[in-house]
């Protein structure tokens, strides 16, 4: 079975920075992490071929420093990768970066199953997936938690608000993956050496079957009018008293002078 994970290196949220001028996250220099959904996409599809045997590729667009966030994949355990990286994709919304993947996608061959994170933590908007399953024109599941292949057949259960659904799917297919899905596996030695020794081969604008004022932020429709940092919050009051019960009246009598209760 030939699956392919899209995974993204997001901002570390403790380092976040804006330029000021286009509105879009500063990526050059911030470290960053493989976006935690996207781990979980991976684990599954690692589970999947030590079930089912097959090959697990793992494709990313972003900056050249995009390739640490490969390697820690192929450390995992993931065959191959690939970087989508070119100065033409910058800046772009959902809509530009699911367009770019997905001609990426084209452009490596066939594939069974695509594996999504639900969301990236910088922009949560969990909605590259399912662009990317549109522009392929394959069919879509969402919020997946557990897998089984039998044949062609895909069956997860997809979780929501009130439980869970069991769907069933023929391949090829994309599933977005949900945190509970798993616990995301170390990297190895073995595997962070063997790693470090693998060429990840880059795909550029050169390289792609596509229409260029769909790239980047000239075919991003969705312009961020303003992004702030939110202020800081002031520390909070301790209360210190005997006891619980104490504790209690003070904070009660507190909440009331503040009209809270």
């Amino acid at each position: 079975m030939e699956m392919v994970v899209c995974v993204k290196q997001v901002p570390d949220t403790t380092e976040v920075k804006i330029d000021p001028v286009t509105n879009t996250l500063v990526r050059q220099g911030v470290p960053s992490i493989v976006n935690p959904f996207d781990k979980n996409a991976l684990e599954a599809a690692l589970q999947l071929k030590e079930k089912n045997g097959g090959k697990v590729t793992v494709v990313s667009m972003g900056p050249p420093q995009a390739k640490d966030a490969l390697k820690e994949c192929l450390a995992m355990g993931a065959d191959e990768a690939y970087l989508v990286s070119d100065r033409a994709f910058g800046g772009a919304d959902t809509l530009a970066t699911s367009y770019t993947l997905a001609a990426a996608l084209k452009k490596l061959g066939k594939f069974d199953l695509i594996l999504c994170g639900k969301q990236a933590i910088d922009g949560d908007t969990a909605q590259v997936g399912p662009e990317m399953a549109e522009h392929l024109g394959i069919a879509q599941i969402t919020c997946c938690s557990k897998f089984e292949v039998n044949g062609d057949i895909l069956k997860v259960e997809r979780e929501h608000e009130e439980g869970y659904e069991v769907i069933e799917g023929k391949m090829p297919l994309l599933v977005t993956v949900v945190k509970s899905a798993n616990e995301p596996r170390f990297a190895t030695v073995r595997g962070t050496m063997k790693a470090n020794r693998k060429e990840i081969p880059v795909l550029t604008l050169a390289d792609l079957d596509v229409d260029e004022k769909r790239l980047g932020l000239k075919g991003s429709p969705t312009q961020v009018k303003k992004i702030f940092t939110p202020p800081t919050r002031s520390g909070g009051e301790m209360i210190q008293a005997e006891d619980a019960r104490e504790a209690v009246g003070i904070l009660l009598q507190k909440l009331s002078d503040a009209k809270i209760i």
